[in-house]
């Protein structure tokens, strides 16, 4: 059946933006009166901060221009995920890119300034209003990276150029790729992203599912070169700036914004490679087994272990499989569940141009908003748990500090999701009796929690540690480049028991994730510390349930490292990582006992 517009699909599924701008015009007015305050801001204090007192007036400043940024740009980033092919949203997210470009272009001489002044002036700052330690700590911490003010501000006019390459991936990945469809037993079957995505690639059917396959990555093929010069741009970028600002590598520059030392990034990726790997490979073994194929091919490490056991189910009813899972994080978690659902904080249709794969965005002043296209099948209801994750952990940190302080490390940015699709399964296992949906659980957990987080995101991270490597040797990434780097990671972590199909290493042209500096191993880091938080919720109950909402409401206060301890986890040792890897494991192993149970 082919997409809908989105001017055609039920109102009642779609999110409802209007707390943060009533419509369109709101917005583009809002962004004309942002312009003109950060003209009047730059008169203020540019060359004027010669006091603490001014300083700290400065930052109340700065904190309500960047609150009113926020939501205005929050408002047309989700109007364009709606649809990115409607004019409308094309022009207002036009009109927001030239005025965060004209914001950055005005405030910031304020940081530059602030950080030529002595140590002494910054720590009277922080005594003075204890309410911006948090943001003076974090100014001292970049204090040696830091460019004259001048270079600063050029820097951020040409803010909206950089942004560009991530804009035109999108253009070619939601609008110019048109991947046609295919013909199964006389069904006409479309191919798209949304498609493909969301339920062609983990088709049960053989015949659909490779097919489907290899009508999508020959449309791949087409656009590499493209693709890979976007890219490059996105790359020659981030070095540029990594060699303005003396940082020894590409990696070190964009391990700095996490807080994250080398050493945790490297053992993340050559652990995960090394010691995951076996146990993946006896999970597709099993899924040839189950399925009945003569090969496993890498087109078939998405399939279920048992479809047929795979409930359907609504959007209404899984608000209840949501909260009965949730309800041991508390009432005002449960709260916020409900007023997502009631409030229609929550984007669940399935439209022509619409975003693909599912986000949550958490806007500081504002509720959050989830992206989600759903499928009507059960899985949803774990990406949903997922996404209510992020929001939670935002509803929280946002609730408890100012704007500057509620950003966390993206190390552990994937904790609180994961967090919840653990919390989903160990309350769907803990009521259920029936064999084979403990199966159809259990292979969930594998093929979406840790598959799609330890799996797909850290071949991710694998292979993007390859492309930064070639680039810190200021080499030019061309499409055959990345095709055979990420071919080499594919082939490295499943050996012989997975044939790896022609068109597999054009897998690095579906992920946003490579313009958005070290995301990807952030995944397997963040379900790594959900892993132990989830065990110990199980086994510790509601003391384990507070030291979590602590952590979720203090924010970005800490680095990963502080807020993991704070759940009684450490992750500056290995441990953590191998006992989460230990524990995938054990699940397969039950997996393989329950197969044998049901096959009897």
């Amino acid at each position: 059946m082919a997409l809908l517009s989105r001017k055609d699909v039920d109102v009642n599924y779609t999110w409802d933006l209007t707390s943060l701008a009533s419509d369109d015009q709101d917005a583009i007015q809002r962004a004309e009166q942002l312009t003109k305050d950060a003209v009047k801001f730059n008169d203020a204090f540019e060359g004027k901060l010669d006091t603490p007192e001014v300083a700290i007036e400065g930052i109340n400043g700065l904190k309500k221009l960047s609150e009113e940024l926020v939501l205005i740009s929050t408002y047309a980033s989700l109007r364009l995920s709606s649809d990115q092919s409607e004019p409308e949203a094309q022009k207002l997210s036009a009109v927001l890119g030239n005025t965060r470009t004209n914001y950055a272009s005005n405030v910031s001489f304020f940081e530059g300034e602030l950080l030529e002044k002595e140590d002494s002036f910054l720590n009277e700052v922080k005594n003075k209003a204890p309410e911006y330690k948090g943001y003076i700590d974090e100014l001292l911490r970049n204090k040696p990276y830091q460019l004259d003010p001048k270079v600063e501000k050029v820097l951020a006019n040409f803010s909206n150029v950089f942004s560009a390459p991530y804009s035109l991936y999108n253009i070619t990945k939601l609008l110019d790729l048109d991947f046609g469809s295919i013909e199964v037993d006389g069904e006409e079957i479309p191919v798209s992203y949304l498609a493909f995505e969301g339920g062609l690639e983990s088709n049960p059917n053989t015949e659909i599912r490779r097919k489907a396959f290899r009508q999508f990555y020959d449309t791949l093929k087409k656009y590499e070169n493209t693709t890979a010069g976007t890219y490059d741009i996105q790359l020659k970028q981030e070095k540029t700036e990594s060699d303005l600002r003396g940082f020894d590598s590409v990696i070190d520059y964009l391990l700095h914004k996490q807080d994250v030392s080398r050493e945790l990034y490297d053992r993340q990726i050559d652990t995960i490679m090394k010691d995951l790997a076996p146990h993946m490979r006896r999970y597709a073994k099993l899924l040839q087994k189950a399925n009945g194929l003569d090969t496993m091919k890498y087109e078939d490490l998405k399939i279920p272990l048992d479809p047929s056991s795979e409930p359907e189910i609504t959007v209404e009813e899984s608000r209840k499989y949501i909260v009965d899972a949730l309800s041991i994080l508390g009432d005002d978690y449960v709260d916020m569940i409900n007023r997502a659902y009631d409030e229609r904080w929550i984007d669940f249709v399935s439209n022509k141009g619409k975003s693909t794969g599912a986000f949550c965005s958490s806007p500081y002043g504002d509720h959050p908003y989830i992206l989600i296209t759903w499928s009507s099948l059960m899985e949803e209801v774990f990406v949903l748990a997922h996404e209510l994750g992020h929001a939670g952990h935002f509803y929280n940190a946002n609730a408890n500090n100012n704007i500057f302080d509620t950003r966390p490390s993206m190390y552990f940015i994937e904790a609180p999701s994961t967090m919840n699709e653990m919390l989903m399964a160990n309350h769907l296992l803990k009521n259920s009796e029936d064999p084979k949906f403990k199966r159809w659980v259990i292979s969930s957990i594998i093929s979406r929690t840790y598959y799609h987080n330890f799996v797909t995101h850290l071949l991710e991270a694998a292979y993007q540690r390859e492309v930064y490597k070639m680039v810190d040797n200021y080499e030019t990434v061309t499409a055959s480049d990345l095709n055979r780097l990420k071919r080499k990671v594919i082939d490295e972590f499943w050996g012989d028991d997975v044939e790896i199909t022609e068109g597999a290493e054009l897998t690095w042209m579906r992920q946003p994730h490579y313009y958005m500096g070290l995301y990807p191993y952030t995944y397997s880091a963040g379900l790594t510390i959900a892993t132990q938080m989830a065990n110990r919720v199980l086994e510790e109950g509601q003391p384990a349930v507070e030291d979590w909402l602590e952590v979720l409401r203090e924010g970005g206060k800490r680095d990963a490292v502080g807020l993991s301890k704070m759940a009684g986890i450490d992750i500056t040792t290995d441990k953590p990582l191998k006992d989460t890897i230990s524990y995938i494991g054990s699940l397969v192993d039950d997996l393989e006992k329950l197969t044998e149970e049901i096959d009897g």
